[in-house]
């Protein structure tokens, strides 16, 4: 199975990113695009994020052997209706969203009798829209998909192949499984780095301005985790609460141990766990997901 015509719903950075990465390593793959908002689709235009920006979902995807959405994983529903009507027989659907369980819900209640491979691109940054997309977003990074159990094999192996074809490394997971583990590796720190943000947000007053004035790296960083995108990350919590409550009890249960051991003086404690949590820094970066400069590689 050939993915020869590709169609991208959802213009952003992850849908913009396919497109430049397409271009840059699969030319062969004609690609179109719709965006639901019109300032979107004329920018990513004007960018040549794709081959063909359409001005309707149905236009975008007639033809096409791969559709990927690229919408906040609230919307994976109704972006799926919008483009049902466009769809061919031998069209397979994809997305990126980061919570696997409901999209897979939503994509087969909105596609019945469709080939359905809910996949996510394990890459971002903290920024947004048509002009925050670059080619080499995925390059070394996870794709994880997350097909049912009686999806198509073949099609399986065509998303696989795709994802591989712009650098990725592709990994198969459960659905439920997979939002466990991204309720510890990229839920939690989100929604910790919120709250951090938005309580020195709070106490800005009380400090005359010197939260932000004299932050240093740690309070930096996560800041930049908080500036992502918010109507995502809000649809993202809702969606898999479960799994993101689940994690959430453990971590406060951690967190309480770790204030009992501040409380009473207990180093060796501290100092244990600042071990093991150092030693998991330097295996990320083994594995090749950072960059084991100083400062994260930044350029200043």
């Amino acid at each position: 199975m050939r993915i020869e015509r590709l169609a991208i719903i959802g213009l952003g950075l992850l849908g913009g990113s396919i497109g430049l990465a397409v271009k840059a390593r699969v030319p062969e793959i004609a690609t179109r695009g719709w965006d639901q908002n019109p300032d979107v689709r004329a920018r990513a235009a004007a960018r040549g994020l794709v081959d063909e920006v359409c001005e309707t979902a149905e236009a975008a995807v007639a033809g096409a052997d791969l559709v990927i959405l690229c919408v906040p994983v609230g919307a994976m529903g109704e972006a799926a209706r919008a483009i049902r009507a466009g769809l061919g027989p031998q069209a397979i659907i994809s997305d990126v969203g980061s919570s696997k369980q409901a999209v897979a819900a939503a994509l087969a209640e909105a596609l019945p009798g469709f080939r359905i491979v809910p996949a996510h691109p394990v890459a971002g940054t903290e920024q947004s829209g048509p002009d925050a997309g670059f080619a080499t977003l995925f390059a070394g990074r996870w794709c994880i998909l997350t097909p049912s159990e009686d999806a198509d094999e073949a099609a399986i192996e065509a998303v696989a192949g795709f994802w591989t074809a712009l650098g990725s490394r592709v990994e198969r997971m459960d659905a439920a499984h997979h939002d466990l583990v991204l309720a510890v590796t990229s839920h939690i720190p989100h929604l910790i780095a919120y709250t951090i943000v938005g309580t020195a947000s709070d106490l800005e007053e009380v400090t005359q301005s010197e939260v932000i004035k004299y932050s240093a790296g740690g309070f930096r960083d996560f800041t930049r985790i908080a500036a992502s995108d918010p109507v995502m990350w809000r649809d993202v919590f809702l969606t898999n609460r479960t799994a993101v409550l689940e994690m959430l009890g453990r971590f406060v249960e951690d967190l309480t141990a770790l204030q009992r051991a501040i409380r009473s003086g207990d180093g060796e404690t501290l100092f244990n766990l600042f071990t093991r949590t150092r030693a998991i820094r330097r295996a990320v970066i083994e594995q090749g997901q950072d960059d084991s400069r100083p400062d994260f590689g930044r350029e200043h």
